[in-house]
């Protein structure tokens, strides 16, 4: 098992969600977050005073998958998020020990 999380701009968001529908992911949790990589923030105007936004807002979706699945899942993260400009986000791939449903006490890929 995978455990595949993305961080990526918040109005990609609905792209991305169904894009992961339409090759079978079930679920993913989604968090706001405010970050910067290479893009380091950038200067705002507001009411005529300059100020600098060193956080930008961004998505960070986690997507617990079967390890089959991951070329599919990265491949569908990558091309619904991109825009091709600078800080379309970032994708990283952990492996996942072990999952296991509440309710039913389901474990392993039969838990996802």
């Amino acid at each position: 098992m995978k455990l595949v999380t993305a961080v990526i701009k918040p109005f990609k968001l609905d792209d991305v969600r169904e894009a992961l529908s339409e090759i079978g992911v079930q679920g993913v949790t989604v968090t706001e977050v405010k970050g910067f990589g290479r893009q380091k923030g950038h200067t705002e105007l507001y009411r005529g005073a300059e100020y600098v936004v060193d956080f930008l807002p961004k998505v960070k979706l986690e997507v617990a998958i079967s390890s089959d699945l991951t070329d599919q899942v990265i491949e569908a993260i990558t091309k619904a998020a991109n825009t091709g400009k600078i800080g379309d986000g970032k994708i990283f791939v952990t492996s996942l020990e072990q999952a296991i449903r509440i309710r039913t006490g389901e474990t392993g890929t039969d838990a996802i």
